[in-house]
Formats: structure tokens, C-alpha cells, sequence
């Protein structure tokens, strides 16, 4: 009899433990294993975070998925990840062998009239033609620590490794812009970033900022190289830090390469 219980046992067991999982939260701070072709778009989200999610430039998605500025998009929406396919022109049909080719006959033109023509009036100044200006190379940003405190983490180009640096500090020490530019991004909505700002120096740079207690620029708004923009916190992390990276073209770099030695 006492078997037969314990048989019933061993398999109730197994049963209560197969009850819905949470699973935990990941890090979007570490570079993604695989980017889906598709996106669909989540409360919060722009197509400035969308772009810095999955590494690619606003311009690319707008131009993949038709957005035009203010590129604005909506709540559910699919976004594509990836360039479509290019469309291949009709080839052009050759004759066949043994066909000639009968082409038309050009009319013959008019007889020419007698016009008496006029000489042109020669100038004595030497005018040159208009030359027109090459166009001015953009300025790199002038980049700055967005923060005092010390190096935690390491920039890990390596699939799964951090796309940017992790400084410590405390509950409430200021965090400022690396360089001037535009609040393009400012919320909660990225998942694994926390309260996040992202700023746009030029066509080529932006920055972000993560993890924070409190964001102080407003989406929209153009900072100066070391403006408070917010303050540090532990917002989608288990200790008060700031993550910070820079992206060339939608690309996470390392910021040691560009942040002034101390």
C-alpha cells in the first residue's frame, strides 16, 4: 500500500512544479545575440529608440519602412530591421538569331535657311565661372565625462558584451552631456535601459545615458557640453550607476576612445 502512495506522490510532484515562470528581465545594455527582422513598436517607443535598440540610424529605418520626419510612428506598428529587397529591372528582350533588325528611316532634315547671324559681343573683363564651395566638413563632437565616479565596466565589442561603460556613483550625483546637441529621446520606454536620454551631436553621433533616478532635459531641448541633464539612479539595475555609450552611425563604439583621459 505504502508504494502505491509514494507513486502517486512522485508524480503530483512534477506537476506543481510545472506552474508559469517568470523570466528575468534582460539586460538591453549588452549586445544583442540576434536582431529579428521585424520590430513591433511598444508604449514609449520612437524611432530614435528603436534605432539605438537594434544599432541602426533613424535615416535606415525611415527610409526602409517609408517614415517621413517628424518620424512619427505608432503603438503597434512593424518596423523593418533590415533593407528590402532591391527590384531587378525587366531584362531586355535580344531579336532572334536569323531576324533582322528593321529600324526606322530618319527623316531627312530641312534645307538650310540663309540667316544672317550677329557676332557675339566680346567682353573685356575676365570673368571667371562661378565656382561652387565644397561643402564643410562636419565637426567631430567635443566630448567630456558625463560624470564623476569610478569605472565599473568596460566597453565588450564581443557578442553578448556591454555596448558601452558603467560608472558608479551615488543616488542623486549629476549627470551631464558628453557633448552639446539634441534631446531626441528622454523616457522609460527602451526595456533594460531604465530612464534613459539620448542625444544627437550630428549626422554621424549620438550619446546615451541610462539607469537614471531622474531625467532633467526634455525631448526636444538642445544641451551644451556639460548641461545637468539628469540625475544618477538605479532605474533596470541591481546597483546606482550610469551607462553610458556612443554610437557612430547607429554602431556602439568605445567611449575611451573619444572621452578625455583621467
Amino acid at each position: 500500500m505504502r508504494w502505491r502512495v509514494w507513486l502517486l506522490l512522485c508524480c503530483l510532484l512534477p506537476a506543481c512544479a510545472s506552474g508559469p515562470v517568470r523570466a528575468p528581465v534582460g539586460d538591453r545594455s549588452r549586445q544583442p545575440l540576434r536582431v529579428p527582422a521585424v520590430h513591433t513598436v511598444a508604449q514609449g517607443e520612437t524611432l530614435y529608440s528603436v534605432a539605438f535598440l537594434y544599432g541602426k540610424t533613424v535615416e535606415q529605418l525611415a527610409a526602409w519602412n517609408g517614415i517621413r520626419k517628424p518620424y512619427t510612428i505608432y503603438r503597434g506598428q512593424k518596423i523593418r530591421l533590415t533593407a528590402p529587397p532591391r527590384k531587378i529591372p525587366p531584362a531586355v528582350r535580344k531579336p532572334a538569331p536569323g531576324k533582322a533588325v528593321v529600324r526606322a528611316s530618319r527623316p531627312k532634315p530641312a534645307a538650310p535657311t540663309h540667316v544672317r547671324r550677329s557676332r557675339p559681343k566680346v567682353s573685356n573683363s575676365h570673368t571667371k565661372p562661378p565656382v561652387s564651395a565644397s561643402p564643410a566638413r562636419q565637426r567631430p563632437p567635443d566630448w567630456t565625462w558625463p560624470a564623476s565616479g569610478k569605472l565599473i565596466r568596460r566597453f565588450a565589442p564581443r557578442a553578448g558584451g556591454a555596448k558601452g561603460i558603467n560608472i558608479a556613483g551615488k543616488p542623486g550625483t549629476p549627470v551631464r552631456a558628453a557633448a552639446a546637441g539634441k534631446v531626441v529621446y528622454a523616457g522609460s520606454g527602451l526595456s533594460g535601459y531604465g530612464r534613459l536620454i539620448i542625444i544627437k551631436h550630428n549626422k554621424d553621433f549620438l550619446s546615451a545615458y541610462a539607469h537614471n533616478r531622474k531625467l532633467i532635459a526634455r525631448e526636444g531641448q538642445w544641451v551644451r557640453k556639460g548641461e545637468l541633464i539628469a540625475r544618477m539612479g538605479r532605474s533596470a539595475t541591481d546597483r546606482t550607476e550610469l551607462h553610458f555609450e556612443i554610437r557612430k552611425k547607429g554602431r556602439p563604439v568605445d567611449p575611451l576612445r573619444y572621452l578625455p583621459k583621467r
